[in-house]
C-alpha cells in the first residue's frame, strides 16, 4: 500500500484528503507538527507527499527546495493560487505536479496516480548530447546555464527524447499528454513545442526538433 503524506494546515482540508486517500487504497499520513516540518517528512519516508504552498513557519515552495537536498520523494503542490508564475516556481524548486483549489477529488487521484507511475517508470535525471535534464524540477541544464520547463514542455521533450531519430506523430504527443492528465487541443499543441524549441534553442540547440509536415516531429 502507498504511504502519502499530508501536509495541510486547514484541518477540514486535511481530514477530508485523509478520508479520501484512505478510501482511495492509499494509506494516509498527515503532518502537524509544522515547526519540524522538513525533519518530520523525511521520517516518515512516504511514497508521495501532498504539500499546501501556505502553511506554519515556512513556505510550501521553500519547503520543497528544502526536502530536495535530501530526497527524491514525488511532490505535488496544493495551492489556492493559480498562475504560471506560482507553478513554474513550485516545478523548478522540485515539485513534480501543481494542483490548485478547490479541486475535483477525481482529478487529484489521477495526478496522484501518474506521479506515482512516472516516479516508479523513469529516472528523475536524464541526458541529451551534454544537455542535463531533471525530470522533478523540470529543467534542462548546460554548464551554469539552467533553463526551466512546464510541465507540458517536459512530457513533450521527454517523450520526443524516449523516441529518438524517429518520428512521433502528433496524436502520440496529445495522448502522452492525456495520460499524463494534461488536455491539451492540437493549436495548444503548436504551441507548446515552440516554447520548447526556444527554450531549446537558448541553450545551444536550434532546429533539433524537426517538423515532418502533416505527421509529427522527430528529436535528432
Amino acid at each position: 500500500m502507498k504511504k502519502i503524506l499530508i501536509v495541510e494546515d486547514d484541518e477540514v482540508v486535511r481530514r477530508n484528503l485523509k478520508e479520501l486517500l484512505e478510501e482511495s487504497g492509499y494509506e494516509a499520513l498527515v503532518l502537524d507538527d509544522f515547526k519540524n516540518a522538513l525533519e518530520i517528512i523525511l521520517e516518515k519516508n512516504a511514497d508521495l507527499i501532498l504539500l499546501d504552498i501556505n502553511i506554519p513557519y515556512i513556505n510550501g515552495e521553500v519547503l520543497v527546495k528544502e526536502i530536495r537536498k535530501e530526497s527524491d520523494v514525488p511532490i505535488i503542490m496544493v495551492t489556492s493560487r493559480d498562475s504560471e508564475t506560482d507553478e513554474a516556481l513550485s516545478i523548478s524548486f522540485g515539485a513534480d505536479d501543481y494542483i490548485t483549489k478547490p479541486y475535483n477529488p477525481n482529478i487529484l487521484l489521477l495526478r496522484i496516480g501518474a506521479v506515482l507511475k512516472r516516479s516508479e517508470n523513469t529516472s528523475p535525471l536524464l541526458s541529451y548530447k551534454d544537455l542535463k535534464i531533471n525530470m522533478q524540477k523540470g529543467t534542462i541544464k548546460k554548464g551554469d546555464l539552467e533553463i526551466i520547463l512546464t510541465k507540458n514542455e517536459m512530457i513533450i521533450f521527454n517523450y520526443l527524447l524516449n523516441h529518438q531519430n524517429k518520428i512521433v506523430t502528433r496524436d502520440e504527443l496529445m495522448t502522452d499528454l492525456w495520460n499524463n492528465n494534461e488536455y491539451i487541443n492540437d493549436n495548444a499543441l503548436t504551441v507548446n513545442v515552440s516554447r520548447l524549441r526556444s527554450k531549446l534553442k537558448e541553450v545551444g540547440y536550434e532546429n533539433i526538433i524537426e517538423t515532418r509536415k502533416k505527421i509529427g516531429y522527430i528529436l535528432s
